[in-house]
């Protein structure tokens, strides 16, 4: 009986680490609901097994959808949290969680534009945002006039896997 109650015990902690893991991965608050969450792993393992378009070597492994925006004049110039000094006209972009290094492909869900930014800083601090991105990749995915826009987030390097992977 006393082992029955430690492998239930066992039980419930390795479910919790694996939903707090897949929450981590996938940057959805925990406070989020469980059908955000779910989607949100379907969606995970849904971009691991499809091949990237442009480059068959890689493949996308995190991808996310929300709000973006851009920032641009009053940061250009400053220094970002890996260090490098902000150049609005690179493509670059802020997000919370993602490795520095990372590159991610942005996707507007209004037009179908695209562009590949890199990680370069820490952000966005406007709570509902995923992604700030710096006004040149702004231009490129026809965001900059709105200011913000619906996108899709896809990790394509394997900087997020070898930052994720045991």
């Amino acid at each position: 009986m006393r082992h029955e109650k430690r492998f239930f015990a066992f039980s419930i902690y390795g479910v919790l680490t694996c939903l707090l893991f897949t929450a981590y991965l996938t940057s959805i608050p925990l406070s989020g609901s469980l059908k955000q969450l779910g989607s949100a792993i379907h969606s995970s393992a849904y971009a691991e097994s499809r091949p990237d378009s442009r480059n068959t070597a890689q493949s996308f492994l995190l991808v996310s959808e929300g709000k973006a925006s851009y920032y641009a004049n009053q940061f250009h110039g400053k220094k970002t949290a890996n260090g490098e000094t902000f150049n609005m006209n690179e493509l670059t972009a802020a997000h919370p969680s993602l490795p520095f290094g990372t590159r991610v492909r942005v996707t507007n869900l209004r037009n179908g534009k695209d562009v590949i930014v890199r990680i370069n800083d820490r952000g966005p601090f406007v709570k509902g945002r995923i992604i700030d991105l710096s006004a040149e990749a702004a231009k490129e995915i026809g965001l900059f006039r709105a200011g913000t826009a619906q996108v899709r987030v896809e990790a394509i390097n394997k900087t997020i896997a070898d930052a994720y992977s045991g």
